[in-house]
């Protein structure tokens, strides 16, 4: 499942383009400079919140640009539960691609990026049904981790913790166990294995990031008691690289496309507030550090290295910052002495990459090719060069680990050295994956074993050259990951990672696939070789009821990369069922069932992701009726594919397209989701589209949000958008009008069709409308009144207008028996005695 987007390109602070996001970092003197000011600032922040794109980016660049402060974000989940603007992606996939957003806006704002283990399971209203989801213990554990691992000195909430059942039961959680975590940390006999490894640690100050929004107006803040409150102006200009700290947390904002949070820049003072809720309130309103030394006095010994480095800060030479080395490595010398071992190492890494880049430093193993497998030997093009600095040797290299290689060499400045090198890949090697995803986890807790690994944004890179060097006398060395790098004649170098993958993977196309009758599909199933001469059988292993032919097939492919594809006949049982297909690679003693899944947008990383390889297969007792169906894009769904598999056949339209000619060719038209947020054409169409309704037509319109709605005019009758939700997927569903033509016809719709439903009900529904409306089915999440504006309709003319905000988006890609048949009746509506519209012709 490859997905290509071309995004625009933007200057920002730390990178150069988005389309550059993987490639090295190459600091001019002005960032060298900030990157030495950062090294004399001692005190770290540490901002709380649930999901990705939760964080105030403004607040995150001013505490690590301005303030000079480690600045980590830690959201407790990775947004599976999310929609995808940009891809087909959802669920495990999206949550890698928001984790990667993450990390590019942490590029971008200078902060730094931890989660926890608690899976984005969808909307929650209550923070008692998320910990109970999420497992609070192993949640807050993580919580707990997160802090003594970074220990800040300052926690800053996004969410307010005294608020349970205001808002997303995920963010009030999130700022919930951070209260609670704050004090937990510095106890010893609380998770006592953490303490071994971690030790203890007491944060001094938490925060709330208030704003006047959580009092529910600006005139009730301004009201409002501030005694507690420390307010900052955030609009703070970097002239340094000609950037206001506010456009700064714009571009780490945009990062998110896949939510569509694309911000524009905004300039001059603005003003952000953080309520004290621990710790004691510093006198100074604008210092959330005041009483805590920030300074290299922070540490014992650490006087003497502030005494050097503020000199070094002091005498910067922003013509010639090799200047500088000499009294970074006296410095660096002393921070390796240093007792207090969390500081030595923070410290340590960032002194050695100012000397890195003070020396005009660039150290790079390329590998031949981004993927190789198990017991393979890999090619490295090594390549090293200094460019400022004199008296700089290459004393060893050592490749994963692995016994270091002497390599006596002298990095002549400005003369760049090749080297050749290869590796073999161990024969047990595990493939690459993102960690979380390895193992089969719950509905609200992804399984790590590794518990090391915990709270790590990416899998750790195994592969990695190691560079002993030997500057002006003094050995440091450098570990750089292993990558590939190609040309490409539209973006020039473009970077990948290096990956270890499977022999061999297989992967069918389509995730669900419905059998409308009891008549046999032939479904292609692809294999994909890791290795060159890949040779072995396919066969499915399939559910009870149902059979495959052939049971198994041979394939040969010669070169790495290539595919072949073996068509497989399913053959359904003549009665409703469904069940899981999955092909299994059998290579001469290994069977493979996991289907190797690449992902690459311009604003990430390329993605190499491990799944199991397996669709499901439903045979339906559906009826339907007409044929022809046009589909308007909104902000992502699978209707077309999904109706397309019970026989519909499907045409994509373009909103420009949408004219009274084109229209007269179909049946019905769907719309689809937030398309009346996302697509600004819609509103010059509306009439066209009801005129399409009075003729005869159908028109299904999905789910809108009702902020930032392009028309108001959504339907031919009076119709009002709320924030109604029902969140409980098994929440019990009551047949209003149980006699209603589209509860009966050509499907007859039971509660039993709402049976094994996803995530949720649905969302957005509307909580007004006028008479001409029915509505059709009531729902509601415990502990509510009944939401009963999931499903309307309203016959318009000779044709029916149907608003609905129940998720088939979510129900459909799960094939979800019942979504497709209450979907066809909805397209079937008024068609009993009507002859459907010819066929298209091609």
């Amino acid at each position: 499942m490859m997905r290509k987007l071309l995004l625009y390109l933007f200057i920002s602070f730390f990178t150069i383009t988005s389309t550059q996001a993987q490639q090295p970092k190459k600091p001019n003197a002005s960032e060298i400079f900030e990157s030495l000011k950062k090294l004399n600032f001692l005190g770290s922040v540490l901002y709380v919140a649930a999901h990705p794109d939760d964080e105030n980016t403004r607040l995150i660049s001013y505490m690590a640009n301005h303030v000079k402060a480690r600045t980590a974000y830690l959201s407790l989940t990775r947004g599976d539960g999310g929609q995808n603007l940009i891809g087909p992606e959802i669920r495990e996939l999206l949550g890698v691609i928001r984790t990667q957003e993450l990390l590019a806006a942490r590029r971008t704002d200078g902060g730094e990026q931890r989660f926890t283990r608690a899976n984005d399971f969808g909307y929650s209203k209550h923070p008692d049904e998320t910990l109970a989801i999420w497992n609070k213990e192993e949640v807050l554990s993580d919580v707990v981790l997160a802090i003594r691992q970074f220990k800040p000195d300052i926690i800053i909430n996004r969410f307010d913790h005294r608020s349970p059942g205001t808002t997303h039961g995920h963010h009030t959680s999130s700022a919930m166990l951070s209260v609670e975590a704050f004090d937990l940390a510095n106890n010893p006999s609380i998770y006592p294995e953490q303490v071994k490894k971690h030790g203890t640690w007491q944060p001094n100050r938490e925060f709330f990031n208030t704003s006047w929004w959580f009092y529910g107006s600006q005139e009730k803040f301004d009201k409002a008691d501030k005694s507690k409150l420390l307010n900052f102006d955030i609009g703070t200009y970097y002239a340094s690289n000609g950037l206001s700290n506010t456009e700064i947390a714009s571009l780490s904002r945009s990062q998110h496309k896949s939510q569509g949070f694309g911000n524009t820049g905004t300039r001059g003072s603005q003003q952000e507030y953080i309520e004290l809720i621990k710790g004691e309130i510093p006198k100074d309103k604008n210092n959330i550090f005041e009483g805590i030394d920030t300074t290299w006095n922070r540490v014992s010994g650490g006087n003497a290295i502030g005494n050097i480095l503020y000199q070094v800060e002091k005498d910067f030479d922003f013509t010639n910052p090799s200047a500088s080395i000499p009294e970074l490595l006296k410095a660096y010398q002393r921070i390796e002495k240093l007792e207090d071992n969390h500081w030595k190492q923070i410290k340590s890494e960032e002194i050695k990459n100012l000397i890195y880049n003070c020396a005009g430093l660039y150290l790079e193993a390329a590998a031949e090719n981004n993927h190789a497998t198990a017991n393979e030997t890999v090619h490295l093009n090594i390549e090293l060069i200094n460019r400022a600095s004199e008296n700089v040797q290459l004393k060893t290299l050592q490749i994963n680990n692995e016994t270091p290689l002497l390599e006596e060499k002298t990095l002549v400045k400005n003369e760049k050295i090749g080297l050749k090198k290869s590796f073999s890949v161990k024969k047990d090697q595990e493939p690459t994956t993102p960690y979380w995803l390895t193992k089969k986890g719950t509905l609200g807790m992804y399984q790590v074993n590794d518990k090391s690994w915990i709270g790590k944004p990416e899998t750790p890179r195994y592969f990695n050259v190691t560079f002993g060097l030997n500057i002006q006398g003094i050995a440091i060395s450098y570990t750089k990951p292993i990558i590939y790098k190609t040309n490409d004649p539209v973006k020039g170098e473009v970077y990948k990672p290096f990956e270890i993958i499977t022999e061999a993977s297989a992967k069918i196309a389509e995730k669900v696939i419905i059998f409308e009758n009891d008549k046999p599909k032939e479904i292609p199933v692809l294999v994909k070789a890791g290795r060159d001469n890949l040779e072995g059988f396919v066969e499915i292993a399939y559910p009870n009821g149902w059979s495959v032919f052939p049971e198994k097939q041979k394939f040969a492919i010669a070169n790495k990369g290539q595919e072949q594809t073996l068509i497989f006949t399913i053959i359904p049982p003549k009665n409703q069922s469904e069940g899981l297909i999955t092909p299994m690679v059998h290579v001469a003693d290994k069977t493979y069932t996991k289907e190797l899944i690449e992902m690459e947008y311009d604003h990430i990383p390329f993605q190499t992701v491990l799944l199991p390889s397996e669709s499901k297969i439903v045979r339906l007792d559906i009826q339907k009726k007409g044929e022809n169906i046009a589909y308007i894009e909104g902000a992502g769904d699978v209707i077309p594919e999904s109706l397309q598999q019970i026989g519909y056949n499907v045409v994509t339209i373009k909103p420009e397209d949408i004219n009274t000619e084109t229209l007269s060719k179909f049946d019905a038209v769907v719309v689809g989701i937030r398309a009346y947020n996302t697509v600004e054409a819609l509103k010059f169409k509306q009439q066209i589209l009801f005129d399409f309704v009075a003729n005869g037509g159908n028109m299904i319109v999905q789910y809108n949000t009702n902020r930032r709605l392009k028309t108001e005019q959504l339907a031919p009758y009076s119709l009002t958008l709320s924030r109604d939700r029902v969140t409980d997927e098994n929440a019990k569903v009551t047949l209003l009008k149980p006699e209603h033509e589209l509860l009966n016809f050509p499907n007859k719709i039971t509660e039993k069709d709402f049976e094994g439903w996803t995530q949720e009900r649905g969302l957005y529904f509307p909580d007004k409308w006028s008479k001409e409306f029915t509505p059709i089915l009531s729902m509601h999440d415990k502990g509510e009144s009944a939401k009963k504006g999931s499903l309307l309709v309203a016959k318009h003319g000779k044709g029916y207008y149907i608003y609905t905000g129940l998720s088939f988006f979510r129900e459909f890609p799960a094939g979800v028996s019942g979504a497709y048949r209450l979907f066809a009746n909805m397209l079937s509506i008024g068609k009993e005695n009507i002859h459907a519209v010819n066929t298209i012709k091609n």
